[in-house]
């Protein structure tokens, strides 16, 4: 890659971790669900950088708006848990799309790329929140959710939770590439 196009690729995935640091804060919870999941649509522009440069620039992407997001608004706990669920989340979603996806090209591969991300990323963040993230927050702001709560709170709340936010997100991301996808030209992986 030219200098040139090394900075258009660093400008261009800066600006999209920019975008997706403000779409953070234009949150809303579902009504469903318990009101500390929120929904936002931050990986929009994380699947695109993976889209047109690959999937580790999707992942600093989710990186760099988690950081930003955590410099700004702190975190309850001190330390940037819900912030590292959220990069875990984004970073699995954004690349499990963009492998398949230049894998099986086309409307045909991107849908299939956020079907399993949404129902990968549901699987392993339910069983994080069950063994890591929750018992953090339990440790962290003495916040006890143990036995059946936190197993109906994983089961009917978080796992559902992330299956819906995957769902709205490819609802919202597939006309998105429509419209983006003479711009971004994905390699074939073999």
């Amino acid at each position: 890659m030219t200098k040139q196009g090394s900075t258009m690729k660093l400008t261009t995935v800066s600006i999209l971790a920019g975008f997706a640091f403000l779409m953070q804060y234009l949150n809303f919870p579902l009504p469903m669900f318990p009101p500390f999941l929120k929904v936002d649509f931050s990986e929009l522009p994380a699947l695109v950088a993976g889209l047109m440069f690959g999937p580790l620039a999707g992942v600093l992407v989710e990186f760099l708006k988690n950081l930003l997001h955590y410099l700004f608004s702190g975190s309850d706990t001190g330390i940037p848990i819900g912030q590292l669920a959220n990069f875990v989340a984004g970073s699995i979603f954004v690349v499990t799309t963009v492998l398949i996806t230049r894998k099986l090209q086309g409307i045909k591969g991107l849908v299939t790329g956020l079907t399993v991300a949404t129902i990968l990323m549901a699987v392993i963040m339910s069983i994080a929140n069950y063994w890591v993230i929750l018992p953090a927050y339990a440790f962290l702001i003495h916040w006890e959710v143990v036995g059946p709560a936190k197993t109906s709170l994983v089961l009917y709340g978080i796992g559902p939770f992330n299956l819906v936010k995957g769902v709205l997100t490819a609802l919202l991301f597939i006309p998105l590439y429509q419209r983006l996808k003479g711009r971004i030209h994905l390699p074939k992986i073999s």
